[in-house]
Formats: C-alpha cells, sequence, structure tokens
C-alpha cells in the first residue's frame, strides 16, 4: 500500500478509542501522511480543528455518548473533506452527512487510505 495521495497530507484524527485512534495514526503515518492531532470529545475535536492547520480528517461517527454533528458541521464549513470511521451503520451518522464515506470498524488499512485519497480528491 503506498498511499502516494496522502504523502505530505495533515490529517486529524477524532477517535474515542485510544488503540483505534493509534493503529489509525500508524496507517496514515505508514501512508505517508502527518497526524496532526488527535481528539477523544466533542469539545477537544472543535478545539484541535480550529486551531490546526490540516487537510483532511478521519471521524468517529460516536463519541463515548456525544454525536459528532457540530465537528462535521465544522469540517464541512472549514471545507475540510473527512470520512467516517464507525462501528455503527448510516443511520446513525449525522442526517445531513450521511452522503459522506463510511468505514465501518474493522476497517481494511487500504480501505481507509483509498477513502481518504478519494475525499481529497
Amino acid at each position: 500500500m503506498t498511499g502516494k495521495c496522502l504523502d505530505g497530507c495533515r490529517i486529524v484524527i477524532v477517535e474515542d478509542e485510544l488503540l483505534i485512534a493509534m493503529a489509525l495514526e500508524e496507517i496514515l503515518q505508514d501512508a505517508g501522511a502527518t497526524v496532526v492531532g488527535m481528539a477523544g470529545c466533542v469539545a477537544d475535536a472543535l478545539a484541535l480543528i480550529e486551531r490546526e492547520d490540516f487537510d483532511a480528517a478521519v471521524l468517529d461517527a460516536r463519541l463515548d455518548d456525544e454525536r459528532v454533528t457540530a465537528i462535521a458541521d465544522a469540517l464541512e464549513a472549514g471545507a475540510k473533506p473527512f470520512v467516517f470511521h464507525s462501528g455503527y451503520g448510516p443511520e446513525h451518522l449525522p442526517s445531513r452527512h450521511r452522503h459522506r464515506p463510511l468505514l465501518r470498524k474493522p476497517s481494511d488499512p487500504a480501505a481507509i487510505i483509498r477513502a481518504l485519497c478519494a475525499a481529497i480528491g
């Protein structure tokens, strides 16, 4: 897996399960991306999005008991491409963001890279 489309890309990971976040970080780094930050709750994710310059994000569809609608809206408002990465189905995604790519956990590393490359365009 070369992931050349991710070479030099700066990615944000929003995931509440530390082991999954660390696995995503490794997958993205192996594909040439730089993970500029990780967040595990809505407030931290919104602060991260506000302060960091990045190219795309991987967003869990649910953070503990918090809905991620505000995060998805902030990413969209900033014209930042993102993909959902979740154990939940599309019915659990924010309704106005259901057109976004959804990767089901556990995801194949190559599928994660392909989805991000497609989202980045």
